[in-house]
């Protein structure tokens, strides 16, 4: 099934087509054009709980959920989240023309595709969890483009199908691997991996290593990194940086200085993180001043 839409929005115009591929899988290609910025209510439209898999094919947004993490999408990036009933705003600078396609699966299908050991890596209650932001792969681009022309020429959905199962088969054998059911994690232990996270969240300007911190919360560090990506979905060093960048990209909207973001987040040399930051957004962070001015 197929549905077009290009509702406006205040001073914005969102085109939206979307595409049901199999049972609990759709694909959704969506285009704002922001006139002023644009802050709106949005709430995840599906029903229970899934993954989101989102390509940043043109510009820049993020999702702010109400009571949890801000969400960034950007050209030439993939966001994969966890959903399940999300409440949020969404964030988009004045003028920013946006695109992103989307992929959506349902636990259902996850669990009819890849096994009901995926379904625990999904939240186990409202809220959205985000998993990765990082730069889209090479092999993704073909795909990308071939489920693009597909989805807006209305061609075969088994190319469709095809196409979107190669993406989310790269995003998930990833970012969702198979859990060792000898591998139970003690109750004790996760309260220590939890406090790990809150130490992670807090102390942004400080050397954190992966030693410092399981000597901090007393766990090993093998332990600790294999706890930690079971209960989170990624490794802890992974989970702070991006913690920083967002944390550093908040910090240069405010208007603070290049060197001031680097050194709140942990950075001795302002030009490591312009680096770091560059590679992680795919823009410096001196192109967020120049927007603003």
């Amino acid at each position: 099934m197929r549905s077009d839409a290009s509702p406006p929005i205040g001073d914005s115009l969102q085109d939206s087509q979307c595409c049901g591929l199999d049972d609990g899988l759709s694909v959704v290609l969506t285009r704002y054009r922001a006139k002023q910025a644009l802050v709106e209510e949005s709430h995840t439209p599906h029903t229970g709980a899934g993954v989101i898999v989102t390509f940043g094919l043109q510009g820049r947004s993020d999702y702010r959920e109400r009571w949890g993490p801000r969400i960034d999408f950007g050209h030439g990036h993939t966001t994969v989240t966890t959903f399940d009933h999300s409440q949020g705003e969404r964030h988009i600078p004045e003028g920013e023309t946006v695109l992103q396609l989307r992929l959506v699966a349902s636990t259902g299908w996850l669990a009819r595709y890849l096994g009901e050991r995926y379904q625990a890596a999904l939240p186990a209650s409202g809220g959205i969890r985000p998993l990765a932001f990082q730069p889209t792969t090479p092999a993704s681009h073909a795909h990308l483009q071939a489920l693009q022309v597909g989805l807006q020429t209305g061609s075969a959905r088994l190319q469709q199908h095809i196409h979107a199962l190669s993406l989310l088969g790269e995003q998930l054998d990833t970012l969702l691997p198979e859990p060792s059911p000898t591998q139970n994690i003690a109750s004790a232990d996760a309260e220590r991996i939890v406090q790990a996270r809150e130490i992670l969240l807090n102390e942004l300007d400080r050397p954190l290593t992966l030693a410092y911190l399981g000597a901090r919360v007393g766990l090993g560090e093998q332990k600790l990194k294999q706890g930690f990506r079971r209960m989170f979905g990624t490794t802890p060093q992974h989970f702070l940086h991006q913690q920083r960048m967002r944390h550093a990209h908040t910090l240069l909207e405010s208007g603070q200085q290049v060197a001031q973001a680097a050194y709140a987040t942990g950075y001795r040399h302002p030009s490591n993180f312009s680096a770091a930051f560059t590679r992680f957004f795919g823009y410096a962070p001196k192109a967020i001043k120049q927007r603003k001015s």
